[in-house]
């Protein structure tokens, strides 16, 4: 499983806690050092079946100095997926990518809900 996160984020950490009591083995990937390409965006978000919209930290400051609020309404899908790929402060966080599931940002419930039985897997 892939962790993809940004170590100063809050969220991030509360989610690597998360995975580390529930003994949930994963990769750990730096958001910004390593941000997803293209392809991989075009994967995950085919994969995830999610609204491509929630790939998006849109509560992040660039997402609101780029003014991608209403841009992102007249992008095309590929379009979007570029602009995600350019820069990983872009990205919504934490990103987790398992054999099954894409999930972007962390609720308790929802990880709980996708990792029932997953200990010690990776």
């Amino acid at each position: 499983m892939l962790f993809i996160h940004y170590p100063k984020c809050s969220t991030c950490q509360k989610a690597k806690k998360w995975l580390d009591e529930n003994k949930i083995i994963y990769e750990e990937r730096h958001i910004v050092e390593s941000n997803p390409t293209y392809e991989e965006l075009k994967t995950w978000y085919a994969q995830s079946g999610l609204p491509l919209k929630r790939f998006f930290n849109t509560s992040g400051m660039l997402y609101k100095e780029m003014k991608l609020k209403d841009k992102l309404q007249t992008m095309s899908e590929d379009e979007q997926l570029q602009l995600l790929a350019t820069n990983g402060m872009l990205v919504k966080r934490p990103l987790v990518v398992a054999d099954n599931v894409v999930i972007t940002g962390f609720k308790e419930s929802e990880w709980a809900e996708h990792f029932e039985g997953q200990e010690d897997h990776g």
